[in-house]
């Protein structure tokens, strides 16, 4: 049996505290990599707690930093503590979003900043640091959604936001091909963590219509995907959108 070994490897997980970010921090963490879980500081304490609460679960070594990823000179510095407490970042996963659904005829201007700025800018922000900092070889994990390709109704900010990480993807593969580098993107359909809960029943069931394996998503399903593209067994894959979504997008 092929075992993935992360040894030695850091890897920086946006928005790691909870829903998928959590499950891809356990399965990094399992892997053998020392895990920098990011954290939003809300004001109320909650994500902090929720952060403690995932490294307490976690194997290997860990490290909670708090950094708002639409803020650009707090992500760098985000980085900056990573280097210095392990030596290297070789591992990205861009998890941290918002979902802020309206129409757009009732979506005003901050509804859709916010989402764009949190979902698409927060990426870039990351990524930017990453192009300068990350390893040779190392692993850039984004996440798209099946709303990027669906265009979900009552999604606008959300779908274009995650239609943007698709082709800022595509396009930060060929960038940083020369140093091995690999840039890819997952894009998973309705998993029932925090933010999917929030769907409608009404809608939810509808979804499941549509999904040949007639159910929704696990966050460790989506973590499993990221697992692997971390890993050296993904060495040649770069550029990609990869689908988890119970064959939803077929």
């Amino acid at each position: 049996m092929i075992k993935i070994d992360l040894s030695g490897k850091t890897a920086i997980v946006t928005g790691g505290g909870q829903g998928l970010g959590a499950s891809c921090c356990s399965f990094i963490s399992q892997a053998g990599a020392n895990v920098i879980i990011n954290y939003f500081d809300e004001g109320k304490g909650i994500n902090l707690a929720r952060a403690e609460e995932t490294a307490s679960k976690l194997k290997g070594d860990t490290l909670l930093v708090e950094a708002d990823v639409r803020d650009y000179d707090r992500v760098g510095e985000m980085f900056d503590t990573a280097i210095e407490k392990f030596g290297s970042v070789d591992i990205v996963v861009n998890n941290a979003g918002i979902i802020r659904d309206k129409t757009i005829k009732k979506m005003d201007k901050k509804t859709w900043q916010d989402v764009i700025d949190t979902n698409l800018t927060g990426v870039y922000d990351v990524c930017r640091h990453a192009a300068n900092r990350l390893s040779d070889g190392g692993r850039i994990i984004n996440f798209s959604s099946i709303s990027a390709f669906l265009g979900f109704f009552g999604q606008a900010n959300y779908a274009a936001a995650k239609a943007g990480v698709v082709a800022l993807t595509k396009v930060l593969s060929k960038e940083l091909a020369k140093r091995a580098i690999t840039v890819n993107c997952i894009a998973p359909g309705v998993v029932l963590t925090e933010m999917g809960k929030t769907i409608p029943d009404n809608i939810l069931d509808k979804m499941l219509e549509s999904i040949p394996l007639a159910r929704f998503g696990e966050p460790e399903e989506i973590a499993s995907a990221v697992l692997f593209l971390s890993s050296d067994m993904a060495s040649y894959i770069t550029g990609q959108v990869i689908h988890v979504n119970g064959g939803w997008i077929a």
